[in-house]
C-alpha cells in the first residue's frame, strides 16, 4: 500500500489482479500521396496535411474531383493501334502535363473494399486547366520540413504507402520516391510501400521494363521486405462513358478531317466549324456528333479506355484493408479477384510470372496480375520486394510482425519508469502471452500449441544483467512462429500395381 496510513480505522484495497489486455493496431490505414484538385477544408488548406478521410464523398469535399485530361491522336502503323479514323490509325495518347491517376485511383481504392485512409496532396490542378507538371520537389520537398516523408513520420497508424500519381514519371520516379518510400517505411517500422512498375502496353516490353525496375529500386537489403511491386497495369470501368466529352481532345484535335462523313460535317458546321466556344454549344455539339456520327463515338470510347488504364496499387490497398477485415493480417492477399477492373493490360503466362517471381539475382520479387480462363482477373503473388529472404519472403508475414511489434509497443508504453522489477516483469509478459496466445487461436501463428508458436522471455538473468537494470533497461525478447502462404502446391500421382 503507497498510501500512508495515520487514522486508525479499516481500510478496503482493490487491486487489480490481471495484466492490461493489449489490442491489436489497425493493418490497413493507406496514405494516398499525390495531386488533387483542391486541398482545403472549413477555410484551411491541406497542403503537405495528412488528412483522414473515411469515403470517396468525404474526399470529394476535402478534395475533388478528377483532372480533365486531354487527349492527343499519335498516327502509327503499329498492329495494337487504339482507333481507325478516316483511313489513318491512331494511338490515343494523353497530352503532356494531362496525366493524372489520383482521383481515379481513389475510386479505385473504395471499389475494392478500401475504408478509412489518409490523403497527402502535394499540389492542385483545380488552378491549372492547361496542365501540371508531376515533379518529384513536390514530394520530396526542398527542405526536410516540406518533405512528405517526414511529414508522415509522426502519422502512428498509417500502415500503408501508396502513390498513384508517381508513375506517371515513369522510371525517374524509381530513384527519386519509391527508394525514398522504402526507406521511410523501414525507419518507421510500421508501414509498407505499395509499388507500381511503369505502363506497359505489350508482352514483349515486360522485361526491360522490370529489369529497368529492379536496377534502380537500388534500396539497402534491409529496406526491401518494407515494399511490394506489382503489375501490368488495369484496365477499369471507374470511368463512365458519360464523363467523356469533347473537352477532353486537345486543341490540336481536328474533328473536320477526322470525321469527313456528311452527317458529322453538318453538325461541325453548325458549331463554329467544330470549335464550339461555350459550355452549352459544346454539350449540344457533343449529343449531336454522338447520334449522327459513329466514328466519333468510337474516338470517345478510345478516350475513355485510356483514362481507365490505371496502376494496380491502389485497388491492392483496397484489398488487403478487406482481407485483413474478413481473414487477418495474416492471410496473403492473393488469389482474390480486382473489382471494377475488365482486364490486365498485358496478359502474363507462366514464363513471365516466373520472371517476375524469383529473381535470384537481386531477389526482388514482382507481384503478377493475371486473368484465367473462367476465373478471372486475380492477385497471383504474394512476396515482398525482398524475394530471397527466407523469413519476410511473403506479404503477410511482414504485415504480420509489423502488427505484433506495434501493437506489443503501444500495450507496453505504459510501463515506462514503472520499477524495473520482477512484480513489473510478470506483468509484461503475461500481457504479451495473453495476446500472442489470441493470435494463435485465430490462426496468425503456427503452432501445436501456444508454447509451439511463441515465447515471451524478460527478467534477472535471462533478457537483462545487473548492468541493464541499473542503466534502466528492461529487455523484453518475444520469438513468433508466423504462418506462411503455399505459394507452391505440388501433387504427385503414379500408378500403383492393382492388389490381388
Amino acid at each position: 500500500m503507497a498510501t500512508q496510513l495515520k487514522t486508525p480505522g479499516v481500510y478496503i484495497t482493490d487491486p487489480n489482479p490481471f495484466p492490461n489486455t493489449m489490442q491489436q493496431v489497425s493493418t490497413a490505414i493507406p496514405v494516398f500521396i499525390g495531386y488533387t484538385e483542391k486541398a482545403s477544408a472549413n477555410g484551411k488548406s491541406l497542403l503537405k496535411v495528412p488528412t483522414a478521410v473515411t469515403s470517396l464523398a468525404e474526399y470529394e469535399a476535402y478534395f475533388g474531383g478528377a483532372f480533365p485530361a486531354k487527349f492527343s491522336l499519335v498516327p502509327t502503323t503499329a498492329k495494337n493501334f487504339d482507333i481507325y479514323l478516316n483511313g489513318l490509325t491512331y494511338f490515343v495518347r494523353a497530352t503532356n502535363n494531362n496525366t493524372a491517376y489520383f482521383y481515379n485511383s481513389i475510386r479505385l481504392f473504395y471499389a475494392n473494399g478500401g475504408g478509412a485512409c489518409y490523403i497527402l496532396s502535394v499540389g492542385t490542378y483545380g488552378d491549372k486547366p492547361g496542365g501540371f507538371a508531376i515533379d518529384p520537389a513536390d514530394f520530396v520537398g526542398t527542405t526536410p520540413q516540406s518533405n512528405v516523408f517526414n511529414i508522415l513520420t509522426n502519422q502512428q497508424d498509417i500502415t500503408l504507402v501508396v502513390m498513384p500519381d508517381a508513375i506517371a514519371l515513369g522510371q525517374d520516379c524509381y530513384t527519386s520516391l519509391y527508394i525514398p518510400a522504402l526507406q521511410h517505411c523501414a525507419t518507421a517500422q510500421s508501414r509498407m510501400a505499395l509499388l507500381d512498375v511503369e505502363l506497359v502496353r505489350s508482352p514483349e516490353l515486360l522485361t526491360n521494363a522490370v529489369n529497368a525496375f529492379r536496377q534502380q529500386v537500388y534500396a539497402d537489403i534491409n529496406t526491401l521486405s518494407f515494399g511490394a511491386a506489382y503489375c501490368p497495369w488495369l484496365n477499369t470501368t471507374l470511368v463512365q462513358f458519360s464523363e467523356i466529352t469533347m473537352d477532353n481532345l486537345d486543341a490540336g484535335v481536328d474533328l473536320s478531317t477526322l470525321l469527313p462523313d456528311e452527317n458529322a460535317q453538318k453538325v461541325l458546321a453548325q458549331y463554329n466549324n467544330g470549335k464550339p466556344v461555350s459550355d452549352k454549344d459544346k454539350q449540344a455539339m457533343q449529343a449531336a456528333l454522338l447520334a449522327v456520327s459513329q466514328p466519333y463515338k468510337d474516338l470517345m470510347n478510345a478516350i475513355l479506355t485510356e483514362v481507365n488504364i490505371l496502376p494496380p496499387t491502389a485497388a491492392i490497398a483496397g484489398i488487403y484493408t478487406t482481407t485483413d477485415s474478413d481473414q487477418g493480417v495474416w492471410v496473403a492477399p492473393a488469389n482474390v479477384s480486382i473489382t471494377a477492373a475488365t482486364k490486365a493490360v498485358i496478359t502474363l503466362s507462366d514464363t513471365d510470372q516466373s520472371f517476375l517471381n524469383i529473381d535470384p539475382l537481386t531477389g526482388k520479387s514482382i507481384n503478377a496480375i493475371r486473368v484465367f480462363s473462367k476465373l478471372g482477373m486475380l492477385i497471383w503473388g504474394a512476396r515482398t520486394l525482398d524475394g530471397n529472404s527466407n523469413d519476410l519472403r511473403y506479404i503477410n508475414a511482414r504485415r504480420t510482425l509489423i502488427m505484433i511489434e506495434q501493437s506489443i509497443k503501444l500495450a507496453i508504453r505504459a510501463y515506462a519508469f514503472e520499477p524495473n522489477t520482477s512484480i513489473t516483469w510478470v506483468t509484461v509478459q503475461s500481457m504479451i502471452s495473453n495476446f500472442l496466445t489470441g493470435l494463435w487461436k485465430q490462426g496468425a501463428l503456427v503452432g501445436a500449441t501456444p508454447s509451439d508458436a511463441y515465447s515471451v522471455s524478460v527478467g534477472l538473468g535471462s533478457t537483462m544483467t545487473a548492468d541493464d537494470i541499473l542503466n534502466g533497461y528492461m529487455n523484453v525478447t518475444v520469438k513468433v512462429a508466423i504462418t506462411h502462404p503455399a505459394e507452391f502446391i505440388v501433387i504427385t500421382i503414379q500408378q500403383q500395381m492393382q492388389a490381388t
